[in-house]
């Protein structure tokens, strides 16, 4: 099979032109309205068709004409008919007509590198797919929201006001100092003003800390992973998880798909729709268990919580809807099992929240 590139379709052009290629095994891969319409084109020119007979998935039959659906396969190559082909069809065509614009705040600290957040990214797509949104992503550098930059810095000034032309903010995960007091302070800022925010990993921990500062009124409330000296169980907001290696780095972190049981009630029972979610982990810290009583009589609700040999983790924290319209953060990576046509529900509800608001 050849698969050309161009601007507008032009297979017309190509009959009989590549040696040894038979007819209707050629595609043309012209320009779409947008990337989730590239497997409807490559069906229109029955590609579905030549690919069963290429694997003898249907009766063979030697010099078949790939570009036509001959009556003896019309029960396998008519897929443009199904409910899967029918579902794809709806969300290309949700992506070419949004019903409203989202301005979405990604606060974190690999911003220049790229694809560092490829996966929250497509995560916030899929979401606003799903709900009818054309996504705008406002990149802001944690670093430059710290207070202690003052008000005259110019980077602060313009990065807050940035910040609080969006509708919707995500703090995702990271390692390291840098930029953490720029996220807490933008934490903070969501919480107090009701904007519609989503806390994923390091996220969480910085919302956890926050909230210890600002509501509990621990001034030295930070993480072990940044301080060494915090006064224990009062300070140490988030803390090495005992089972980990400090010695040790490589292999020692808590990963990959562990069992998270969602509070009656919660907001992120009601999203996922189920009492146990399967989600994705990679982190050394956590919660200091030791604080949540006095933090969830405070209003922090702990509403996920995974347990297992090592003991009760805390994994989806959350504000009553009656205090604010979402405000969610988890301890997994919910952006690992987001899908195009299955967006996940945290993205999902971020996305919502983002619509009513605007």
């Amino acid at each position: 099979m050849h698969c050309c590139l161009s601007h507008k379709f032009f297979l017309q052009y190509l009959s009989g032109a590549i040696n040894e290629v038979p007819n209707g095994a050629i595609m043309s891969l012209h320009d779409v309205s947008n990337i989730y319409r590239v497997p409807l084109m490559m069906i229109e020119q029955n590609l579905h068709s030549m690919l069963l007979q290429r694997l003898r998935m249907g009766p063979f039959q030697k010099g078949l004409d790939y570009s036509m659906a001959g009556a003896m396969h019309a029960n396998k190559i008519t897929i443009d008919e199904s409910e899967v082909i029918r579902d794809w069809r709806a969300l290309a065509d949700s992506v070419d007509e949004p019903e409203s614009e989202c301005v979405i705040a990604v606060v974190g600290k690999y911003i220049d590198q790229g694809d560092a957040y490829l996966s929250v990214v497509k995560a916030l797509t899929h979401a606003a797919i799903a709900t009818k949104q054309r996504l705008r992503i406002e990149w802001i550098e944690a670093s430059h929201l710290n207070p202690a930059n003052g008000s005259e810095h110019a980077k602060n000034t313009t990065s807050w006001k940035r910040l609080k032309q969006c509708v919707g903010c995500v703090v995702p995960g990271g390692f390291g100092s840098r930029g953490i007091e720029g996220k807490m302070a933008a934490i903070q800022y969501c919480r107090e003003n009701g904007k519609p925010f989503l806390g994923i990993c390091l996220g969480m921990q910085a919302a956890v800390i926050e909230y210890c500062r600002n509501v509990l009124g621990i001034e030295n409330a930070h993480s072990a992973e940044f301080s060494t000296d915090l006064l224990k169980d009062e300070e140490d907001a988030v803390i090495f998880m005992p089972e980990g290696d400090r010695e040790r780095m490589g292999g020692t972190m808590r990963l990959g798909a562990r069992e998270t049981m969602l509070k009656d009630g919660s907001k992120a029972r009601w999203l996922y729709g189920k009492e146990k979610v399967m989600e994705r982990h990679r982190h050394r810290y956590e919660v200091n268990p030791a604080l949540v009583r006095r933090l969830e009589e405070a209003g922090l609700q702990f509403v996920g919580r995974n347990t297992d040999e090592s003991g009760e983790r805390m994994e989806v924290i959350e504000l009553s809807e009656e205090s604010h319209p979402y405000f969610v953060a988890s301890q997994f990576h919910p952006e690992f099992t987001s899908r195009p046509e299955l967006p996940n529900p945290l993205f999902l509800g971020l996305l919502q929240a983002c619509k009513t608001a605007n």
